[in-house]
């Protein structure tokens, strides 16, 4: 008798042990958000950099294909909503010329933002950001993670903000701190060379020799144009209508992140209590389903005891297991029920994607989604243009 109630008891112990280490840990998170710093000093003209933002690459290469909390969907619809919001957090801080989203390198700036999403549901945004500029030189790459907790979806406290907007602040005021370091001859550089790259792409037989490529990959001035050339002049005034495209596909951008902002945020919101949901029901089920097969083992035991009290004890620790692993499966089916709730919340996200049609001012362009495909058409209008209007200089 001494011996069954031993065994029982050894298993009921670790039993409670497994049911310890099953437990998950409280997140911490904070609700502190990082204020965005503000260029105080005055920048004159000569001294802006105009800044490009590019689409996020949706990082899904390294997804789990059983990783519901992913959508595809949703990435490819972050991969433009992320940027735009980091853009206009940029814009904010008053370091910068125009700040704005392309949809590619072939859009001549002074300074290029790239960016990767490493993570995004609604908990945790993780982004992978890197920083060159006109000269092909690289500045910097940096990783940023921000976990937001209950709060951030709370309708009695959420502020009028972006849930992850300290991240996007930490982001611009990196920017800041490398800009406020940079000398004025390094930022007139950049400038010229952005100029001349532009001028390059549309009459390489008279601006190519003006600017080399190092060994290294970067460009360097070789020399200067007069600053009355007539073909400069010209290719100013094509930039200029190229300004008004980019300010024109802004518009677009500004109009699809207005048209996401409510169901995207309700996703995130939605998907933000999914997982919590999912992570107490896995804990409940591992914590029920452990339980149980240990009753049932120590039942097993105490089963095979010659004593009739320790028989009884057996059979009511058997059946006391049976509805606990029960009760795990059954928490099981209604985390399957969460994980199918996400997969609709990330297709109704996607019906609100939709082509957009921009006005210019000789004719109507239609942007499908692939915006880049949509400026290489413009630049080659361009170049059409240039040099229609070259035969009078």
């Amino acid at each position: 008798m001494a011996n069954w109630k031993y065994l029982l008891q050894r298993v009921f112990v670790l039993s409670a042990l497994l049911l310890l280490a099953a437990c998950s840990t409280n997140r911490v998170t904070s609700t502190v958000v990082t204020p965005l710093e503000q260029q105080t000093a005055p920048v004159v003209e000569s001294q802006l950099l105009d800044l490009a933002v590019l689409p996020f690459e949706p990082g899904l290469e390294n997804i789990e294909s059983d990783d519901t909390s992913v959508s595809p969907t949703v990435r490819t619809a972050e991969a433009q909503y992320l940027p735009n919001q980091l853009a206009a957090t940029i814009q904010k801080t008053g370091a910068w010329g125009a700040v704005r989203l392309v949809p590619g390198k072939e859009t001549v700036t002074e300074v290029y933002v790239a960016g990767k999403i490493v993570a995004s549901n609604g908990e945790t945004l993780a982004l992978d950001i890197t920083v060159t500029d006109s000269s092909n030189r690289h500045w910097y790459t940096k990783s940023y993670t921000e976990t937001v907790g209950n709060y951030a979806y709370n309708r009695q406290n959420q502020l009028q903000r972006d849930p992850f907007q300290g991240l996007y602040n930490r982001i611009a005021n990196d920017l800041l701190e490398y800009r406020q370091q940079m000398s004025s001859a390094n930022v007139k550089k950049l400038r010229t060379i952005a100029e001349l790259r532009f001028a390059r792409d549309f009459s390489p037989e008279a601006f190519s020799d003006h600017i080399r490529e190092t060994p290294g990959g970067q460009l360097e001035i070789s020399r200067l144009p007069a600053e009355n050339d007539p073909i400069l002049q010209r290719i100013r005034q094509i930039r200029q209508r190229d300004y008004l495209f980019i300010d024109t596909m802004q518009e677009h951008y500004d109009a699809f992140t207005r048209r996401m902002d409510s169901p995207y945020q309700e996703w995130r919101a939605a998907s933000y209590n999914e997982l919590v949901a999912l992570r107490e029901l896995k804990r409940q089920s591992r914590n029920r389903t452990i339980g149980g097969v240990a009753a049932i083992i120590g039942g097993i035991l105490a089963s095979g005891s010659n004593s009739g009290s320790g028989r009884a004890a057996g059979a009511v620790a058997i059946g006391s297991g049976a509805l606990l692993v029960k009760s795990g499966l059954s928490k099981r089916a209604e985390l399957q029920i969460h994980e199918d709730t996400l997969a609709e919340l990330a297709q109704s996200l996607e019906a609100e994607i939709e082509p957009r049609v921009i006005e210019l001012e000789d004719r109507t362009i239609t942007l499908t989604g692939n915006a880049a495909a949509q400026y290489a058409q413009w630049k080659t209008l361009l170049r059409e243009i240039y040099q229609a209007e070259r035969g009078g200089i």
